[in-house]
């Protein structure tokens, strides 16, 4: 039996920590983290608790930041305490939360209970005399000189017996505002009771921060003279990104730019036979102009991608390039590494199945058979895209593939190039996809694309806020494999009912290319997938046209991430409060930023056809508002301003707007770590 796993003093349920501290949870530069630990001990002294942090250590070798935090107990569950750090700078930040005994806090308390009962200076002799001690201890262990003259002086009153002064005013000195406020910088420790060390991940901000645009380079190129589609080429692309980078869009991703197999290559609306001049799937990677390294060549050079890089830097973008880990049948690899793949007893190579579909344009990476190899040749590809300029990776179906190996994979990237972003599309179920998220991806797709009733997205906003610890979900309203049945027969109110909930759920949220035109047609009844997919074929798109005729989305989606920028509440992942509504038809939610004070609230009409009412019942403290309060509320949509309280009418017609977003008071600065730490409300019922 060990008997040192209990400590002198309690330290239990430290959060976060993921999966037994075994692995470290998730932050970005500039991101709130807060930690919180129950904290105990027998008796009725008091307790308290230090947050002690640490820095990645430099490269050049200094000592790291260091800082320690005197911790808050919690308003509610008297022994949790609470403090919050936000780390400046990426790397891996450690923390840990020491327990100690207050002697101080213990004083005061029995202190002033002793006053209020009537006790006369006699009968507090001994109390004035350990106080006393406790100032003095407090003075010597202050670096400030005037802090430390101010500690000697309380001391000096207190054990002054013959002092004219009364017992109350002396002790008055000692719990007055000023004092205690010197004594929270220079707290008297004792029984110091260390707790274990805990690691949190930190990335760029982007990891947590970005809006995503998907679209396919080869849909660029327009049309020929006859109105045939023209293959794009990256030229072609870098014209497109100046629409992308128009909408507010930070992030361009690009489906595989790779060689397409020709053997056994789909053709348009995934037929098994390709007529000629079908162009394939880019996910049928590789041919005799080579494979996951190379560019096709009807797109460009190795050059040309530098190129369109470059641009996309110029306009503030940045370019994410799809790692699909399978090949085509006249892949290099299918020659040279045979061994990558599973080779059936008649000696072919099995081709991906996912019964009933059958992949036969695609074989499948077998990871038992040469593990080491394929892990060496996959890290390989990664950083020959690096040199290139790309850091950051859709990775298509990692759940297809051993979480041991993403995890191996990322961190040896991230030794070199801690910058490099990987989006994992895992919809799969919830054990992979946060397993795959703590296995080290900085994103990962969501559940969000089949969440619609109010209760499904209740439910979903208040997992992914509950799990922001271990994963970051990017909340993509459409892909080129997912249309859900709400868009294809929720009218054109319904994209901008999703884009809204994306876009202010998350700080993470996608489109694919053809939204903003409210494609719509799936292939047939009951499918996801879209008619005249661009999967299996070019699909060039006038969105000049359109955007002159009313007939796009786009002005919408600009608004849309310009006020994600522009508030700090919608940056944030954890921060989301649920506030009732008293109809099914709408949702209302608030998002705060515990380091500016920015505060908004969102409230949406999920109901794409009829105008719906509700009373908006503000949870005020969510919000940092007094109970009762009234306040002004600005649509940052319409730009209308309004006078609120706890009770609010509100009508929303989707023919003119699906949604408020308001920005609310700014929170004031004595409330704000508080709100770091409030419970997601259920209003389910």
């Amino acid at each position: 039996m060990n008997r040192e796993v209990i400590g002198r003093l309690g330290i239990d349920d430290v959060r976060p920590s993921i999966s037994g501290r075994r692995l470290p949870a998730k932050a970005v530069v500039g991101e709130v983290v807060p930690v919180t630990a129950l904290v105990w001990r027998e008796g009725h002294d008091a307790i308290s608790a230090t947050l002690n942090v640490q820095g990645p250590t430099p490269a050049d070798g200094s000592k790291p930041t260091r800082y320690d935090l005197t911790m808050t107990q919690d308003a509610v569950i008297e022994d949790r305490q609470h403090a919050i750090f936000t780390p400046d700078e990426p790397g891996r930040w450690l923390f840990r939360v020491d327990a100690w005994s207050d002697p101080m806090a213990t004083w005061i308390n029995a202190v002033s209970k002793k006053i209020a009962a009537g006790q006369d200076a006699a009968e507090l002799a001994n109390d004035m005399s350990h106080g006393a001690e406790l100032f003095s201890t407090a003075a010597q262990q202050a670096e400030d000189p005037h802090d430390a003259a101010h500690l000697r002086k309380i001391a000096a009153e207190l054990a002054d017996n013959a002092s004219p002064r009364s017992l109350i005013e002396r002790v008055q000195d000692a719990l007055s505002d000023e004092t205690q406020a010197v004594v929270a910088q220079h707290p008297v420790r004792e029984l110091l009771t260390r707790g274990d060390v805990h690691e949190v991940m930190v990335e760029r901000r982007d990891a947590l921060v970005n809006s995503w645009y998907e679209l396919f380079p080869r849909s660029t190129g327009g049309w020929d003279e006859e109105g045939n589609p023209v293959h794009g080429t990256f030229a072609t692309t870098a014209k497109a990104l100046d629409r992308v980078a128009a909408m507010g869009f930070d992030t361009v991703y690009f489906p595989p730019i790779h060689p397409i197999g020709e053997i056994n290559r789909k053709g348009k609306n995934n037929t098994l036979v390709a007529e000629p001049g079908d162009v394939g799937s880019p996910w049928a990677i590789g041919s005799k102009d080579g494979g996951h390294d190379a560019t096709h060549p009807l797109l460009g050079s190795e050059e040309d991608f530098r190129a369109l890089v470059q641009r996309a830097e110029e306009l503030g973008l940045e370019i994410a390039l799809d790692l699909a880990l399978q090949a085509a049948p006249d892949h290099p690899w299918s020659v040279n590494h045979r061994d990558f793949f599973t080779e059936l007893a008649d000696g072919t190579i099995a081709f991906a199945e996912n019964p009933p579909k059958k992949y036969q344009d695609i074989y499948p990476l077998n990871f038992d058979n040469s593990p080491e190899k394929i892990e060496k040749e996959i890290l390989r590809v990664v950083r020959h895209w690096i040199d290139l300029g790309v850091t950051t990776f859709r990775v298509d179906n990692p759940h297809t593939k051993p979480a041991d190996f993403w995890h191996r994979l990322i961190n040896d990237v991230h030794e070199t190039h801690p910058e490099v972003i990987f989006l994992a599309e895992a919809f799969t179920r919830p054990a992979r996809l946060y397993g795959l998220a703590k296995a080290g991806f900085s994103q990962s797709y969501s559940y969000f694309t089949w969440k619609t009733t109010k209760a499904e997205l209740i439910e979903f906003a208040e997992e992914i806020t509950a799990n922001a610890d271990i994963c970051r979900p990017n909340l993509f309203v459409n892909t080129p494999d997912i249309l859900h049945a709400s868009l294809q027969h929720g009218g054109r109110a319904m994209f901008a009912i999703r884009a809204a909930l994306a876009s202010t759920l998350s700080p993470l949220w996608g489109m694919y290319s053809g939204y903003e035109l409210y494609e719509h047609r799936a292939v047939a009844p009951g499918s996801e997938e879209y008619l005249d997919s661009e999967k299996y074929e070019l699909r060039p798109r006038d969105f000049e046209t359109a955007l002159k005729n009313g007939d796009s989305l786009e002005e919408y989606v600009r608004l849309l991430n310009h006020i994600r920028k522009e508030n700090p509440a919608l940056q944030q992942l954890r921060n989301l409060t649920l506030h009732e509504t008293d109809n099914d038809q709408i949702l209302a939610y608030s998002k705060v930023d515990a380091a500016s004070g920015n505060a908004v609230l969102v409230v949406v009409n999920l109901d794409p056809r009829n105008p719906q009412e509700a009373t908006v019942f503000v949870d005020e403290e969510a919000v940092g508002l007094d109970h009762g309060s009234h306040f002004g509320v600005q649509d940052m949509v319409t730009g209308a301003a309004y006078t609120w309280g706890e009770r609010n009418f509100v009508r929303l017609a989707p023919q003119r707007d699906v949604a408020h977003i308001f920005r609310l008071p700014d929170v004031p600065a004595d409330r704000r770590a508080a709100l770091a730490f409030r419970e997601v409300h259920d209003y389910r019922a």
